[in-house]
């Protein structure tokens, strides 16, 4: 009887060298990291105010073994938390968020618009975001922004310490400048995103840890094969569908991005990955 392909593509991974394994699965620092899992898009999106403290603390409550957010510059160069060019969507404020400095953007309310119990929760910075983070949690660090953000967004990872776990999704000139700060960087390419085999190919070409792939209810388990055998990690957005997350398992995906945290979250329960037991790091650090 043949193995589904999912059996396959992790036994073929079993069998790897251990220094492919342990890619997959611990940084250098002696973290275990995990392997597969559910990625919370902008943190918990669904119930909370997107690329905010509160989702984020939700989305670790829930077992997340990934989460999302997006950085952007202000207008006095520092790093905060929003998706859009603009204010208005998410905030009480209206206008590019570069036209604001960083104390301009903390007067401003990121919650209300999703909820009243959410009222007054603010924009965060990165460097608010990654102190709260466990150290075990992947971080998907998408870049709004080519090379002084991809420059400063890594200076800041490092000085967190979190390069074991945090990975830039951004273009290849964002990366490129984030590797003249950190040439380790881990990257996610979002190079012209795709699912096809020759975003398969570039992504591999570059080096690049980790590759989003994009579209489509269905990936190749050839493309996804030849990445793992690559050691590139395999992330999918976006998709709220119990059916089509356990399609994407079953093709070898190990972190769809999801708004829909807590039911996509059960289907990971159902196919055996363990939900994130959070491990923080000591005061002293």
């Amino acid at each position: 009887m043949r193995q589904p392909f999912f059996l396959l593509f992790f036994s073929a991974l079993a069998i790897a060298t251990t220094g492919v394994c342990r890619s997959f699965a611990e940084s250098p620092q002696g973290v275990d990291m995990p392997q597969r899992g559910i990625c919370a898009h902008r943190g918990a999106s669904n119930t909370h105010p997107e690329n905010t403290l509160a989702a984020f603390r939700e989305a670790i409550r829930l077992g997340a073994q990934m989460i999302e957010f997006d950085v952007a510059l202000t207008k006095d160069g520092q790093l905060v938390l929003l998706h859009d060019p603009t204010l208005d969507r998410t905030t009480d404020g209206s206008g590019p968020v570069g036209d604001f400095t960083l104390a301009e953007l903390k007067k401003l309310d990121a919650g209300s618009w999703k909820s009243a119990e959410f009222a007054g929760e603010r924009i965060p910075t990165l460097d608010e975001a990654l102190k709260i983070m466990p150290e075990n949690i992947w971080l998907n660090v998408h870049l709004k922004g080519n090379a002084e953000l991809a420059e400063k967004t890594t200076r800041r990872i490092i000085a967190h310490e979190r390069q074991h776990q945090a990975l830039l999704a951004c273009n290849k000139k964002a990366a490129q400048a984030a590797r003249q700060v950190d040439e380790e960087i881990l990257i996610c390419n979002m190079e012209r995103q795709g699912n096809n085999l020759q975003y398969v190919d570039e992504t591999i070409a570059m080096g690049a840890g980790f590759i989003q792939l994009l579209r489509g209810k269905t990936v190749s388990p050839d493309h996804t094969q030849k990445l793992t055998m690559h050691h590139v990690r395999i992330n999918y957005c976006c998709v709220n569908d119990a059916e089509v997350v356990q399609q994407l398992f079953e093709s070898g995906v190990q972190f769809p991005l999801v708004d829909e945290l807590a039911a996509m979250l059960k289907v990971a329960d159902e196919v055996g990955i363990p939900r994130l037991k959070p491990v923080y790091r000591t005061k002293s650090k």
